[in-house]
Formats: C-alpha cells, structure tokens, sequence
C-alpha cells in the first residue's frame, strides 16, 4: 500500500508510519514542524512537507497513487488535505484502522497497555524488556525512545505492544489478545462527558479482551473481569531496582505479562526491567537538578512528586496545565498533589482542543484549593521564568518541570541557546 500520514511528526502517527514503512508500505507525509520523529523518518528516506495546504499531497498521489490518507483526531474535518483526499478520491482513516490492518494482516497477538496514567513507560518497558530477552516484537509507543524508533514492524514477531489510548474511544477498536490496565481515573472530559461513560468505556474494553491484568484497586471502583476473561487482579508490588512507586507498579505489571506469556524467567525479567532507560518526558532528566515531566494530571503530579522525592528532598515544581476543559474537571483535585514541593511555579494553561462556551480558568482560579498556595508564583514561558530555573538549580533543588503542552520544547530550546 501507499500510505500518507497527516501529522506524521506526533506521538500517535509518527511511530505508526515507522511501522508502515518497516512493513514495507510506500510511506510520506505532512506535519507544521519538524521533530524527533520526523528526523528519524527522513533517515529512512520517507518525504515529508512541511505545509498542510494539499499540494504535497497530490503531488504524492501524482507520483505514487495512494491507498490511504491517515490523519490525526485533532485534525478538523475541514482540514486542506483531508478535503484534498476526498476530492481524489483517497480513502481516509484514523491510526487506530491501519493498526488494526496490519495486525490482522500478519496474525501478530496484540499486547494493549491501556489506563488513565502510565501507558507509556509500562509500553516502552515491556518492549525494553522483550528486546533485552531477545524476543522479536512489533510496537507502537507513544513517545520517543532512547533506545529505537517509537513504533516497529519486524516481521519474526509474535507480538504486537500497543500503547492503547482512550482518548477518542481509540481503545474500543481493538480486541487484544493480552491487556494491562495501569489505572483508571477519570479524565478526557472532551471525549467522556461523565466518569460514569469513561468507566463504562473501560469496562467495554476489557469485555473486548481476552485476558487481562489489573490492580485489586479497579475492582473495587467497579471494573470487572468475565470469568472466561480473568487472569488476575493484581494487590502487591514486586520488588525492583526502579525509583518511583508507580514505575515498580508499571514493572509488576509487565513481570505478571511476561510469566502469563512465558518470555522468560522471573530472574531474567526482573535483570531486564531493572536496566529499563525510561522514555522522553517520563521524568526525564535534561541536565543537573532538572528534569521534565508529561504529567498533567493531580494523580500524575503526585505520582511524579513522590519519584522525585527518592532522589531529593528539596523539590521545585513547575507546571503547566494542560487544556482548559480538563481544568474545569480536576481544579478541585489539585488541592494537596503538590504538597511536599518548596515552592511552585504556576504558568497559564496550554490551550488544546477547546470547548470555546468554556471561560479560560486562569492560574489564580486554579490554586486556590492548594494546601500550600502561600509558595505558589506566576510565570509565564519567558526569560524570567529561564532565570528562577537557573536560580533553583544553583541552589541545589531539584526542579522538576511537568506539562503535556508546550513547556518541554520551550525548556529543550533554553538549554540549546
């Protein structure tokens, strides 16, 4: 097949045209900036324009008659290329159908890691762990890795390890031979309007799988295994060399997967967990005293709060909210997730996918339930807010930035300057 992606430099497309292309499809796209990703796909010799006006994908199609427009869901309907696709007469499509084409295409067993939080490091440390065990596996990440691309095909797998999103309902297309559930919590208010659908979404993808792995904790919020369904519901963490409490969770996980598929040893998944580099933005440290951080989320922020904490006790947060309509739903649940922090830089939100009836919540209306309001400052994404990072990281304090908007590539681009 010929295949173009919309967005090709995204965390959900970008690794699905590196397995595309791996597979041997014909692979260009199109994104508004180049990334990681993008430099990986060029290296492989994959096309990519830089405008999203049309033209480069009909000069594509001129050239070599696709089969497949694929594209982003944050992309409009109305968007230039998808228009132009249709005018051509180019079948259109979201990552989650060609996934499942090229699942069902190579008979490949689906390993879907779904949950509220944690689908990427327990995603790229089950593929760690299966590439350190030498066991060929096709994947799709959504995040870059240190150690490969974010997504592959290789053709002697078995296996195919998805990090199987929520958001969009993406998950409820797919029927996995194994799933991990890392947590639930509800969130992504755009696509669930109630906890009661988002729950009931997770319920509906669990009764799609074949067998599943999940805390006891799930249960008890009301999550249930079909009795054909049931592997087990997990209460106690193993022990391992990891820093975090919710990364020993993330490795609990894949230990009770990997004695379910029987991939090796106890001893020898554990030697291969334990070695696990993390992945991009996943407490990631860019620098001495300075890290980043995907969470947007109270839960997160306490999770990556309580990592952080192993290593320092002098912890300087600086955060910025992501997307305004999930603000309105976890403004209350910040109250006490930045608690042990010495003090809190709190920066407007990152605006995304908008309800635009919806008032922008501005970062006063957002700390007013903090316990410990009295250390917050504002900022913005400017030289001051470079300089107190600095100030913070002289001092000795660990400071960890955290955000799923903008905020990393605006710190990536200080530390190059």
């Amino acid at each position: 097949m010929n295949i173009y992606f919309a967005g090709i430099g995204g965390v959900g497309i970008g690794p699905l045209a590196e397995i595309a292309s791996d597979a041997g499809h014909y692979v260009a796209g199109s994104d508004t900036a180049k990334s990681p990703t993008t430099y990986q796909l060029e290296a492989k010799g994959v096309q990519i324009a830089y405008t999203q006006d049309g033209s480069f994908l009909e000069q594509v199609h001129a050239a070599h008659p696709l089969d497949w427009l694929i594209y982003t869901a944050a992309m409009a309907a109305d968007h230039p290329e998808l228009t132009k696709a249709r005018a051509l007469g180019i079948k259109t499509g979201k990552r989650d159908e060609l996934i499942s084409d090229i699942i069902r295409e190579h008979n490949l067993k689906l390993i879907a890691v779904a949950g509220t939080h944690g689908k990427t490091t327990t995603t790229g440390m089950l593929v760690w762990t299966l590439k350190q065990l030498k066991i060929p596996v096709s994947y799709s990440v959504g995040s870059t890795l240190s150690f490969g691309p974010s997504g592959r095909y290789d053709e002697n797998s078995q296996y195919f390890v998805y990090e199987c999103d929520e958001f969009d309902r993406n998950f409820l297309h797919f029927s996995p031979y194994l799933s991990l559930i890392t947590s639930v919590d509800y969130d992504h208010a755009d696509t669930y309007p109630t906890p009661a659908d988002y729950f009931a979404a997770f319920q509906q993808f669990i009764d799609h799988s074949a067998h599943t792995i999940m805390w006891e904790r799930e249960a008890q919020r009301g999550l249930t295994l079909r009795p054909d369904n049931t592997l087990l519901h997990m209460q106690d963490t193993m022990p391992f060399h990891l820093v975090g409490t919710h990364n020993r969770e993330n490795a609990t996980l894949i230990a009770y997967a990997s004695e379910y598929l029987s991939l090796g040893t106890y001893d020898e998944v554990r030697a291969a967990i334990d070695t696990f580099p993390g992945t991009s933005r996943r407490f990631e440290q860019l620098g001495p005293n300075l890290y980043s951080d995907y969470a947007h989320h109270p839960t997160e922020i306490a999770a990556t709060l309580q990592l952080a904490h192993e290593l320092s006790d002098h912890i300087v947060v600086v955060y910025q909210p992501h997307q305004n309509t999930r603000q309105y739903q976890v403004r209350a649940q910040y109250a006490d997730c930045m608690k042990s922090a010495q003090k809190i830089y709190w920066l407007p939100t990152y605006l995304s996918r908008e309800n635009p009836n919806l008032p922008v919540l501005q970062p006063e209306q957002l700390t007013e339930n903090l316990t410990n309001r009295n250390i917050v400052e504002y900022r913005d994404l400017n030289s001051q807010l470079w300089t107190d990072i600095q100030r913070e990281r002289a001092l000795g304090n660990l400071v960890l930035v955290m955000g799923a908007g903008s905020i990393d590539s605006w710190l990536r681009q200080q530390l190059a300057a």
